[in-house]
């Protein structure tokens, strides 16, 4: 049976962004986790060794697979820094327009630092995300 690799842990977000080597990486690091908290209302937790969520849903696929995945999130790599926002809805794709410089793949969002994005953008894709995931899976938390 597959076993979900990235799962919510207890261990300290606080520890996770002081082990950051890059001053300006933590800096954002810490801007980014005021932001997500405000906006969300969530506590961060981190999930796996390196992504830093907030809220959590339970997914079920159609071929059976399931699992435990936060609402959004975020984790502060070496190269850039990875946005985790909920796929599928088109809104998500409009936001993005506006959202500053940045690129992005199928559940990520990739930025090289806060400074190159619209904050005011990334608070509606904070909100667009969390308010469609809770369409989509009621019982999230």
């Amino acid at each position: 049976m597959y076993e979900q690799k990235t799962k919510e842990t207890d261990d300290s977000v606080v520890e996770f962004i002081e082990a950051i080597e890059s001053k300006k990486k933590k800096e954002d690091a810490y801007r980014l986790l005021d932001i997500f908290t405000e906006e969300t209302g969530y506590e961060a937790k981190m999930w796996g060794p390196s992504i830093i969520g907030f809220g959590s849903y339970h997914y079920v696929y159609k071929t059976g697979h399931e699992g435990d995945a936060p609402l959004v999130g975020f984790s502060p790599r070496k190269a850039k820094i990875s946005l985790y926002f909920a796929t599928g809805d088109q809104e998500r794709e409009t936001l993005l327009k506006d959202f500053g410089k940045h690129t992005s793949g199928k559940s990520c969002v990739y930025i090289n630092k806060v400074d190159d994005i619209d904050i005011d953008i990334l608070k509606k894709l904070i909100h667009q995300s969390v308010a469609f995931l809770k369409k989509l899976y009621p019982a999230s938390e």
